[in-house]
């Protein structure tokens, strides 16, 4: 017999969100094919949270995360560079200066799970994370590479929200 273990099993299911999640961003952006693409280090999680702290977002529960948000704000020059394919996804980061002023902000990731689609969570959690960027940025321009219709969609509609331009990249 076995005795029942409530954080054990809090941990399985979390692991199993988690696991869930890094399938989808491997299957829907396919990262570790694209040295090019970020690659979400430790390194990187302490630059994000040095250039504004609702770079990442997530929403989770009990049993882990659901939907995760990466957006880097950064500048103009950066971005048109990024833009017009003379940096890469990494360079981009790796070119934004914590402290800077940032005046446009990329949508780098947003991956949601199955059951949470289609709930208006995903956009609300998007909306949130850009105003609270925007509050210390004067951020005017949104830019995306999407790589599924509803990224691309989500973006226009943020853009729209928000009253941003919308650029997208097309690499």
């Amino acid at each position: 017999m076995y005795n029942f273990c409530p954080e054990f099993y809090l941990c399985i299911m979390a692991l199993s969100n988690y696991s869930r999640m890094l399938r989808l961003i491997d299957e829907v952006f396919a990262t570790r094919s694209d040295p090019g693409q970020l690659q979400v280090t430790q390194e990187e999680l302490k630059k994000l949270a040095m250039i504004h702290p609702a770079t990442l977002t997530e929403k989770s529960d009990a049993n882990g995360p659901l939907i995760w948000v990466l957006m880097i704000p950064t500048t103009k020059k950066i971005m048109d560079d990024f833009i017009s394919g003379n940096i890469t996804e990494t360079e981009l980061l790796e070119r934004t200066i914590p402290g800077e002023a940032y005046n446009c902000i990329y949508l780098c990731s947003v991956t949601t799970l199955p059951e949470m689609r289609g709930k208006g969570e995903t956009k609300a959690l998007c909306v949130a994370a850009l105003k609270s960027i925007m509050r210390d940025h004067a951020i005017s321009t949104l830019f995306v590479w999407p790589f599924t219709k509803e990224g691309s969609s989500l973006a226009k509609s943020l853009a729209e929200t928000c009253g941003l331009e919308l650029k997208t990249v097309a690499h």
